[in-house]
């Protein structure tokens, strides 16, 4: 009864936040909203933990919801993503109490963004123990609206806002519709909408495929895959810091969620296309990601599509999972799922870290831009640990908890090819490769981050009065840091809730894939590894070179060799800009920089030049080359529609019934 006393104090708690978040003043409503979802995070986890111990859970309610009944199951799969959203959401909200101290009435603190926090973070808790397709989708669409608003809620002090909120709310939408056609296709022709009759339903071949490919693409948009990527950019930044938080370490791991639960549980698994699919967007999402985020200056962008390549790891791992799953390999596909699993929650807890202080970053100096920053050590040493950390994992480094998933990952990627037929000899090396590729990129992408953001000197004037946040929001930051720490040093310790969350499909093996204390052991293949020893490794190699530099080596102060100049100045820096440049050349034929340089000459003489600005803008090339021909088509298809309201019944009445024929028509065919 655990988990029913959790989620009916969830309910409770979420109820009342949202009260006192409508209704109370702009201080206490910023303390109630924070701590009512800090609450709510910590119950999920508590459901989460009792549900990967072996506990399961469910109750119907009948006619709560139209023509159904509102349906809650969870199991070990719904738990570890409720564990993840509630240890998210839990942090979250004690984040959010300092963040929003200062915005009084308006933006993130105003009344609608209270109350709408802790019922976002409870609808998303509530999306995997869903047990039937209504209940579902209603969750679902809970957490799109609420999140949408979220995103929204400083719409007035930035136009920026408005348009971010249009993309999200549009490509939002455009997933559920995609995940409303295949999950009410697969519950028609399972006689049933509950997740049991689905399990149990018998189709063909041809609906199984169509079913697969329309939620994947649903979930896919969530998940922020390339090409259904374009919102992620623009909203994280856009949101509040803790908002982006939300969305981008928890919402879009609902994804994953919806891949896991529709094609390898409900589904059964499929034939090896399906999950060649998903590993090659998975792919193409990791290496895009990570090339846009290594060129962006705006701080919270460049998060934004470091969660496009991140998922795009995820995916790989999952779809590689998938095809040897499909070809009766469960040691492999059980590993590389696991790897998959991992990650989502490895990342989660660096990208929870890494929002958290570009907010704090945004709301000590009012700006995102990394070539305006600079000199923070000095200003906020704790944001800029913390933020060193939450970097070190992002690039996948050791002892950093992002490098333990993604060497699981390569390991199962690498022992797939010994005896492999064509397609898994020609699918393993290039997903070696491009993990391999996206590590690279992403240690250049947040030694850009957090070298051009937080070290060298200030750039500008508010970066130089910069000042620490305050202890909510720091408070938040260093458990955070703690579970990234946890995660890397002590992976193993997830090896049972692996192995439960495997336990619930099919075609996975029941066995741990990650054995061992200290050291880390794979299950049925050889590889072995120490995160504990690396870290110990790594310490003792800095004390010793700390030891020789003071007391083994000669030293003498003197100034720093400037080329003939003593009185460095912060324009000699590198910028988030000029550190890009050289990939922007490597990779100009898929990132089609735009270049302009303006040369101001003085009014005596065009020979004297006074002043030289270049500037580069780096904008999303498949957005520019696949969304301008759908945005078109779609006004034109609007304006043709346009034409039919003239205001005659007569024609509204012809309309209405040709339509009743053209569905009574499709419906015979289909039945």
């Amino acid at each position: 009864m655990t988990i029913g006393f959790a989620l009916l104090g969830l309910l409770i708690v979420t109820g009342l936040g949202a009260l006192g978040g409508a209704l109370l003043g702009a201080r206490p409503r910023a303390v109630v909203a924070g701590v009512s979802t800090t609450v709510a995070g910590a119950l999920g986890v508590v459901v989460g933990v009792a549900a990967l111990n072996g506990a399961t859970y469910g109750v119907r309610v009948q006619e709560l919801l139209p023509l159904s009944e509102a349906s809650i199951r969870v199991d070990a799969l719904s738990g570890v993503f409720c564990a993840l959203i509630g240890g998210v959401a839990a942090v979250a909200g004690l984040y959010s109490i300092g963040y929003t101290d200062h915005a009084g009435s308006h933006g993130a603190g105003s009344r609608t963004a209270q109350a709408l926090l802790p019922v976002f973070a409870a609808a998303m808790i509530l999306v995997p123990a869903a047990a039937n397709v209504t209940t579902f989708l209603v969750l679902w669409e809970l957490m799109a609206l609420t999140s949408l608003a979220l995103v929204l809620a400083e719409h007035r002090l930035r136009p920026a806002v408005r348009e971010a909120g249009v993309w999200y709310g549009a490509m939002t939408h455009a997933g559920l519709v995609l995940i409303l056609l295949g999950l009410v296709l697969f519950a028609s022709k399972a006689g049933g909408e509950s997740f049991d009759a689905l399990r149990a339903a018998q189709l063909s071949p041809t609906t199984k495929s169509v079913v697969f490919v329309l939620v994947f693409v649903g979930f896919g948009s969530k998940a922020g895959l390339v090409p259904l990527h374009v919102w992620l950019p623009r909203a994280h930044p856009e949101a509040p810091s803790h908002v982006s938080a939300l969305m981008s370490a928890a919402m879009v791991k609902l994804g994953l969620y919806g891949v896991l639960r529709v094609g390898l549980d409900l589904l059964g698994g499929g034939p090896r296309w399906w999950w060649l699919l998903v590993l090659t967007a998975g792919a193409l999402s990791a290496v895009y990601g990570v090339l846009q985020a290594g060129v962006a200056t705006d701080l919270k962008r460049l998060l934004g599509y470091s969660t496009t390549e991140n998922l795009g790891l995820v995916m790989l791992a999952v779809g590689a999972g998938g095809m040897f799953a499909a070809d009766g390999n469960r040691t492999l596909a059980s590993l590389l799922i696991a790897a998959g699993v991992l990650h989502a929650v490895n990342h989660a807890g660096f990208k929870t870290l890494l929002f958290f202080g570009a907010g704090s970053v945004l709301r000590s100096t009012g700006t995102r831009d990394l070539d305006a920053l600079g000199g923070l050590v000095s200003r906020m040493p704790v944001t800029t640990a913390l933020f060193g950390v939450g970097a070190l994992a992002a690039a996948a480094l050791p002892p950093g908890n992002g490098f333990v998933s993604e060497w699981l990952l390569v390991q199962g990627l690498i022992h797939g090819l010994p005896g492999a037929d064509t397609v898994v000899a020609v699918a393993m090396p290039l997903a070696v490769g491009v993990v391999a590729l996206t590590a690279g990129l992403g240690v250049a992408t947040f030694v850009k981050a957090f070298g051009v953001g937080f070290l060298a000197r200030p750039r500008t004037t508010r970066a130089a009065d910069a000042r620490e946040a305050p202890v909510t929001m720091k408070g938040a930051m260093i458990v955070t840091a703690a579970a990234c720490a946890a995660l890397a040093i002590v992976p193993a310790a997830l090896g049972p809730a692996l192995t439960a969350v495997l336990g619930t499909l099919p075609t996975a093996r029941d066995q741990d894939p990650l054995r061992g204390g200290v050291t880390l052991r794979l299950a049925g293949i050889e590889g072995q590894m120490s995160p504990l020893l690396i870290l110990v490794g790594l310490l003792l190699a800095a004390l010793l070179v700390a030891l020789l530099i003071r007391r083994g080596l000669p030293r003498r102060r003197t100034l720093v060799w400037g080329c003939g100049g003593t009185r460095l100045d912060p324009r000699m820096e590198y910028t988030a800009t000029s550190f890009a440049e050289p990939l922007t050349r490597v990779f100009d034929d898929v990132l089609r920089p735009e270049s302009d340089v303006d040369v101001t000459h003085h009014a005596e003489s065009q020979y004297l030049i006074q002043s030289v600005q270049y500037r580069q803008r780096v904008d999303d090339r498949l957005e520019n080359l696949l969304y301008p021909p759908v945005l078109a088509g779609g006004m034109r298809a609007g304006r043709l529609i346009s034409r039919l309201q003239n205001g005659s019944v007569h024609r509204y009445l012809a309309l209405g019934l040709l339509g009743l024929i053209v569905v009574l028509v499709v419906v015979g065919l289909v039945t």
